[in-house]
């Protein structure tokens, strides 16, 4: 199997899918009344921001440490989102939320994937330099 360089955020399918979800969560949350617009329909559409955004600062990340700790951040956000969308239908804002909920599920599988990624990377070489610039010695440090 021939494994793909990913170049940028935008090249990973789980960022794609979660920024789907917040155009669908702006489109839904247009629909809620108008006292909601600075309570579940603001924290809704921030929570769902928050995912990919923090995909995307994760996969420019260069410890797995880091890494790891903002792909667990978006899936805070997402298990936000998907609470926002089941109180929402309890308040009779949203008659179906079976996409939305399907679509959290989705994303959520897929963060634990590239989570679970992370774990199979090869140690990282880490150098540790003097202040002059010289190499003191290379040191192999797992990074999550």
């Amino acid at each position: 199997m021939n494994k793909v360089k990913l170049q940028s955020f935008e090249d990973l399918e789980v960022l794609k899918k979660a920024h789907q979800l917040v155009l669908n969560v702006y489109g839904i949350t247009r629909s809620f009344p108008a006292e909601e617009n600075y309570s579940l329909a603001s924290q809704m559409r921030r929570s769902a921001i928050s995912i990919p955004a923090n995909i995307a600062e994760g996969f420019k990340k260069r410890s797995l440490r880091d890494k790891a700790n903002l792909y667990n951040i978006a899936q805070g956000s997402l298990e936000e989102v998907r609470y926002y969308v089941i109180l929402s239908k309890d308040l009779n804002y949203l008659n179906e939320t079976r996409g939305l909920l399907d679509s959290t599920t989705e994303i959520g599988r897929m963060l634990n994937g590239l989570i679970s990624s992370l774990a199979t990377q090869p140690y990282i070489l880490a150098a540790i330099y003097l202040p002059a610039g010289m190499v003191d010695k290379t040191v192999i440090r797992r990074y999550y």
